[in-house]
């Protein structure tokens, strides 16, 4: 099969040549920048990073190395703005183009919030009046087909990266402690910043869409909704405040392409799966299986012909802590129960963080490209 059709087979539950792999498409498959620079140095070559999402430090993985792993998928996104991005403060500290205030403190990888400009005493005329960004920018959409159709000629499964990322942008802005507590209490303001959000998103992914549409094969967004142990807020709150927004989005998405659609979300999510299904997701991401009640075993059993898995090598212990050859028996076992019948892509639960050894990550992919199927093998 060609990387495509690997990717395609697997999402539509029938089971490919082998497993399909990814690394660095989606902006939570990727890898932050001390992570590259060392895997980079134990392979000898690939050129440097070069940061594609400032507030996470993830970097866009060389070409050579793709191959040399054996990733079947390649991914574009969003240009910048021709005006009002990131905004420089000086100290480490930025103004993006929503109006949030970020800062890196020293000795950390990533930058921080520091100022949600929507926090405090808020009203729904303060949010009609906020200076939103401005969703039909040129610039975000220069040259978006033509990135579409040079990956498309290269037979790997392609993913354009939506900003769907409506629950996370709230947050931002609100602030935390007041978005938390607008959603137990205030539903009312809770559900108009959510609106105002999501129209300034849908405008610039649908925009995006109809240029790519035709020519992609999955897009992805995300958007958490889970912790360690529980989800974001109870089932009959997330269908009355969340879900109708995600539905939106989902809508949006499939008004414009046949491409699959990977929703990322960490967490025990496992309460809420139900309901992406019926949403239409066609895979879900990261499945944290250090996560309450997100064991692959019964992710698979009750939910594995219904949706694709996305992920799912462990990056809170085994990734940063194991041996390679722990990295290597557990891509087996997760072949085991994740692989039959299709539904299943490798990767990291989420981006490969800077504790995580670059020989773990080499074995991760070459224990993937072994996990031959059983039709496949007996052609051979």
């Amino acid at each position: 099969m060609t990387p495509r059709e690997r990717v395609l087979a697997a999402l539509e539950h029938r089971e490919p040549d082998r497993l399909p792999m990814d690394l660095g498409t989606a902006r939570f498959t990727g890898m932050t920048a001390p992570a590259y620079e060392k895997l980079r140095t134990l392979l000898g070559f690939g050129r440097p990073g070069v940061v594609i999402d400032r507030m996470q430090q993830l970097v866009e993985v060389d070409e050579a190395i793709l191959q040399h792993l054996g990733v079947d998928l390649r991914a574009f996104s969003f240009g910048h703005p021709d005006s009002g991005g990131d905004i420089e403060l000086g100290n480490g500290r930025y103004r993006d183009e929503w109006g949030v205030v970020r800062r890196r403190p020293p000795g950390c990888h990533y930058y921080e919030l520091e100022i949600s400009p929507l926090a405090g005493e808020l009203s729904a005329e303060a949010i009609a009046r906020y200076p939103w960004p401005d969703p039909t920018d040129p610039g975000r959409f220069r040259g978006l087909r033509e990135q579409a159709q040079r990956l498309r000629q290269t037979g790997y499964g392609v993913m354009f990266n939506a900003r769907f990322n409506l629950v996370h942008m709230t947050q931002y802005l609100r602030g935390f402690h007041d978005w938390f507590l607008d959603l137990a209490g205030n539903h009312e303001l809770f559900q108009t910043l959510m609106h105002a959000v999501l129209e300034v998103m849908i405008e610039m992914n649908r925009r995006a869409l109809a240029e790519v549409g035709d020519l992609i094969d999955v897009v992805a967004f995300g958007d958490d909704v889970g912790m360690q142990d529980r989800t974001i807020c109870s089932l009959p709150l997330y269908r009355k405040l969340i879900r109708p927004f995600q539905e939106r989005i989902v809508a949006t998405i499939r008004a414009h392409t046949r491409a699959k659609i990977l929703y990322h979300t960490c967490g025990s999510v496992y309460h809420y799966i139900p309901d992406f299904i019926e949403m239409g997701i066609d895979a879900l991401n990261p499945v944290q299986v250090s996560a309450r009640h997100m064991e692959p075993e019964r992710l698979k059993r009750e939910f594995g012909d219904r949706i694709a898995f996305w992920g799912g090598i462990d990056s809170q212990r085994l990734l940063p802590r194991g041996t390679p050859e722990e990295v290597r028996a557990e891509v087996r076992r997760m072949f085991s129960i994740m692989g039959p019948g299709g539904g299943w892509v490798l990767a990291a639960v989420h981006n490969i963080q800077p504790d995580v050894p670059p020989e773990n990550v080499v074995a991760m992919f070459e224990e993937g490209r072994r996990c031959v199927y059983a039709g496949a093998a007996a052609a051979v």
